[in-house]
């Protein structure tokens, strides 16, 4: 069995997300959506409620679980068994420093593969971060982002 690791804060999903999750989940077995506990990123939401908001959007998806973890990457990834690792790209900014991430990820763990996978281009020009930023000042993000998130966005700013 192919596992793979999509990993990322998911603070919140995106319909970009959920794409790659997608277009994985066709090429792979398992694909296990690894949400960071990124302890230097200031997250609107809790890990728990960011698998929450993932896992509401994978009922079609059944080789698709969503789970949080915290430490290396590739450490999760080897202890879940996973063959590889699922990196979405926006634009060529992205590819710089996932570049870099991959690399580094081969230097600790020679045996897990990073495969980039690029974005549709409705979605190149969202980030999660943007997708808090113009929410913030109650601006529609309903073509970025699926009804649950729209609705926690919303229970979050009350």
């Amino acid at each position: 069995m192919k596992t793979c690791i999509y990993p990322g804060t998911f603070d919140p999903v995106t319909f970009g997300h959920l794409d790659v999750i997608t277009r994985a989940s066709r090429l792979f077995d398992k694909v296990i959506v690894g949400i960071a506990e990124n302890l230097e990123k200031k997250t609107l939401f809790t890990p728990e409620k960011r698998v929450e908001l993932v896992e509401e959007n994978l009922s079609t998806l059944r080789n698709v679980s969503a789970v949080s973890f915290n430490g290396l990457l590739v450490d999760f990834a080897k202890a879940q068994g996973a063959h590889a690792i699922i990196r979405g790209l926006r634009a060529l900014t992205d590819f710089e420093i996932e570049f870099q991430m991959a690399l580094m990820n081969r230097h600790l763990n020679n045996d897990i593969e990073t495969i980039f996978v690029m974005t549709k281009d409705a979605y190149s020009y969202t980030s999660s971060h943007l997708i808090k930023q113009v929410n913030q000042y109650g601006a529609d993000v309903s073509q970025f982002v699926p009804k649950n998130v729209i609705e926690a966005l919303k229970k979050h700013n009350h």
